[in-house]
């Protein structure tokens, strides 16, 4: 058994409490109540429960710093981001997943949502194990300490109507029915209460054919499933959809029996009113990746429209241009003031929840994201007394509006510690000479 004494805590509802001990035994609190230090380990500060980053695309982690420079639209990264899927293999893959998984773990996050579809070698061509892509991410999350949510994506299209073109060969299975056979080879995966769950995509209404969106849909109703998509991030894909099939994207995915409980509608940008109800009416979860929308110049999403209507808030990194799960959570609030010109439309506690519980829920991770009895023991410690944090009050408030993921000091997962301060250097120098030689290959 291990005791921790937890300076300051928010446990995932109600206010931050002082001087919490908890229990860890076998990976999860078995007790959790205030006391005295005694001999347990202190952490100091700020702890909260561990964070889920919901949607990741890890090798978009090398276009970092290349993709921000000039003009362009989110069609013109697209190229960029092509360039790089084009350069990798199994190996290369998995090293840039581990290192982008380090800075993860290092900044909080405790779980990822891999939304997956570069799964095939250059020209469309199986690897000997079609799943060499798949295994090679799920390595690399076990040796960066983080759980993985594999979201196993068919990818099928160009456009809709178009066959795939270049490198999105690489992404194609050829149709739902290939896809679904080569999934069922990673049925290993995903024990419960393992650190790896299987689950399924629809990558867009653009690049699944409306016709091979019921086997996905089937496959995850069969492994009750998690089943994330890419939800009207521009209005050009509202356009098409409209164009091609007289309804929104959101219509769509309802008529396919995609939306539901277990489903993740990631950016959800550009809705209307209807596809708010859809959503909200289904439980869908809505993936906000603010820091991702913004740098592509995506929009501004109906978060809190969203949520009233009953759809999750989650939240995700996305194209990792950040890392950082506060600044996503903030940025939530701060996006609906642009939008609205009105203050106060998320608090602090809400989108802790949505960032922590809520956002392990919809990978599939049960019993996360609290710091309660049963739970698996997931701690992240801010300190609050740097200069970002220091004289905020050390609250729920202080986390989501005033921390960044440099006030980071130790992560905890299922009971173990996965990340320290002191490991940052390493894990720079790790992405610094995986993401250098991608790009001098």
């Amino acid at each position: 058994m291990t005791t921790y004494w937890l300076e300051r805590a928010w446990t995932g509802s109600g206010p931050v409490r002082s001087g919490l001990v908890v229990d860890v035994e076998g990976g999860v609190f078995s007790r959790v109540e205030e006391g005295d230090p005694g001999s347990a380990t202190r952490l100091a500060g700020l702890t909260v429960p561990g964070l889920a980053n919901c949607h990741s695309h890890a090798f978009h982690r090398a276009l970092r710093g290349r993709t921000q420079r000039g003009r362009g639209s989110f069609w013109t990264w697209r190229e960029q981001m092509y360039a790089v899927a084009a350069r990798l293999t199994p190996d290369s893959y998995h090293e840039l997943a581990r290192a982008a998984y380090r800075e993860m773990v290092a900044v909080g996050f405790t779980s990822v949502g891999e939304f997956h579809y570069l799964h095939h070698g250059p020209g469309g061509t199986p690897y000997a194990d079609p799943n060499a892509m798949s295994h090679a991410l799920v390595t690399a999350a076990a040796e960066a300490g983080i759980r993985i949510a594999l979201l196993d994506t068919c990818y099928l299209a160009a456009g809709i109507g178009s066959p795939p073109e270049g490198v999105q060969s690489r992404f194609s299975d050829g149709d739902a029915e290939r896809w679904e056979a080569r999934v069922s080879g990673l049925d290993e995966l995903g024990r419960p209460g393992s650190d790896v769950r299987l689950g399924a995509a629809i990558h867009s209404v653009r690049a699944v054919p409306r016709d091979q969106m019921a086997p996905v849909v089937g496959w995850a109703e069969q492994h009750a499933a998690p089943l994330h998509v890419h939800l009207s991030e521009q209005p050009a894909e509202n356009d098409a959809c409209l164009a091609a099939h007289g309804a929104t994207p959101a219509e769509v995915l309802a008529e396919a029996g995609a939306l539901g409980p277990r489903t993740s509608a990631v950016h959800a940008t550009h809705l209307t009113d209807s596809d708010v109800r859809l959503l909200g009416g289904s439980a869908t979860s809505a993936c906000f990746c603010p820091t991702t929308e913004r740098d592509l110049g995506d929009g501004v999403g109906p978060s809190r429209a969203l949520r009233d209507a009953g759809s999750p808030l989650t939240l995700g990194s996305d194209s990792h241009a950040v890392v950082d799960p506060f600044e996503e959570m903030r940025a939530v609030e701060l996006d609906e003031r642009l939008a609205t010109r009105q203050r106060g439309h998320w608090s602090a506690a809400e989108l802790l929840a949505a960032a922590a519980h809520d956002g392990h829920c919809s990978l599939g991770f049960e019993g996360v994201g609290r710091i309660e009895t049963g739970a698996r023991a997931d701690l992240v410690t801010l300190d609050t007394s740097s200069v970002r944090t220091a004289g905020t009050g050390a609250d729920e408030a202080t986390a989501v509006f005033a921390a960044s993921g440099a006030d980071v000091v130790q992560v905890v997962r299922d009971g173990v510690v996965v990340s320290h301060q002191d490991d940052r250097r390493a894990a720079g120098a790790d992405l610094d000479r995986v993401v250098r030689s991608l790009w001098e290959e």
